[in-house]
């Protein structure tokens, strides 16, 4: 939650009134002194834009923001060849990122 609430620029304190609770306890869940409740929990994945998976477990790799899982709902919905297009245009840029990173070790 650290890490989410700095990306954003949010002081402890401004995400604590924008969900409506003390910056004492938004410490208390950084610290993980403190399980926020549901409640909370759904407060907060709103203001940073996430779900609640990311929210919980933000390296896990099913934690997709709102954004990303908006876009795979879009592309679920497209006709089947113009999602292989687009399987065929991510693969080429994934891959050409991983020559291009080794190319760098080098």
């Amino acid at each position: 939650m650290v890490r989410l609430r700095k990306s954003r620029g949010f002081s402890q304190q401004e995400l604590a009134n924008k969900v409506e609770t003390s910056r004492e306890m938004i410490g208390k869940y950084e610290r993980e002194e403190v399980v926020p409740s549901v409640e909370m929990a759904k407060k907060i994945a709103g203001i940073f834009e996430v779900t609640l998976d990311f929210l919980v477990d933000q390296d896990s790799l099913a934690a997709l923001d709102r954004e990303t899982l908006q876009r795979i709902q879009a592309i679920q919905e497209l006709n089947e060849p113009i999602q292989q297009s687009l399987i065929d245009v991510i693969d080429a840029c994934i891959r050409d990122a991983h020559i291009q990173k080794a190319y760098k070790k080098n």
